[in-house]
């Protein structure tokens, strides 16, 4: 019995590393994700404003579609990634 809880708390251990590290790398993705919308909303401004053509109005209303939801939990929108944010795969440290 004192085995099995020995494994227990260090498989919870390691999963709550786990989820420690994704919980990174989702801010990580969500601060990139903030940066890549300021940057095409402000692209988006600058063609509008300098007369892009017909089209630049339903960019702009892309742009603020794509927009996040005030009161978005940046955990609960980031999908599980298993790549850290260089892209490579992180590597897998192994249960003990």
């Amino acid at each position: 019995m004192e085995r099995l809880n020995t494994k227990l708390y260090l498989q919870n251990c390691y999963i709550m590393k786990e989820n420690e590290r994704l919980r990174k790398a989702a801010l990580l993705l969500n601060q990139e994700n903030q940066a890549l919308l300021s940057e095409l909303k402000h692209r988006l401004a600058k063609s509008a404003a300098g007369g892009g053509g017909g089209g630049s109005n339903s960019n702009a209303a892309a742009a603020s579609r794509a927009s996040p939801k005030p009161g978005a939990d940046a955990d609960a929108a980031a999908p599980p990634s298993h790549h850290q944010a260089g892209g490579m795969p992180a590597p897998k440290p192994k249960p003990k």
